[in-house]
């Protein structure tokens, strides 16, 4: 049985407190909060785990300065050049007026 299920199954069936739940089991009030609101909006789903992968990523480089990056990483592959991070970088800045963060 999942830890979701069991701090559910305490508060909602057993009637315990959250806060009581929350240190019977080693759990935050905060979370046992969460669960239990999730379970009252959405019954058994309440149980399947969750995606932890962030919404939206700030820092992501636009597809166009990825090819670019791969097409230098080639080019200067193919010519016996360093090709690694630093010298792409001083590439994307001085031949193509890019900064990758």
């Amino acid at each position: 049985m999942s830890r979701a299920r069991v701090v559910i199954t305490a508060v909602v069936v057993e009637g315990r407190s959250q806060a009581e739940v929350a240190r019977s089991y080693g759990v935050s009030k905060g979370w046992v909060s969460k669960l239990v609101a999730r379970y009252r909006a959405e019954g058994e789903a309440a149980f399947e785990p969750r995606s932890r992968r962030p919404h939206t990523s700030p820092a992501e480089i636009d597809a166009d300065t990825v090819e670019l990056i791969v097409r230098l990483r080639k080019e200067l592959a193919d010519q016996g050049l360093d090709a690694g991070p630093d010298t792409i970088a001083w590439h994307l800045r001085q031949h193509h007026r890019r900064t990758v963060p």
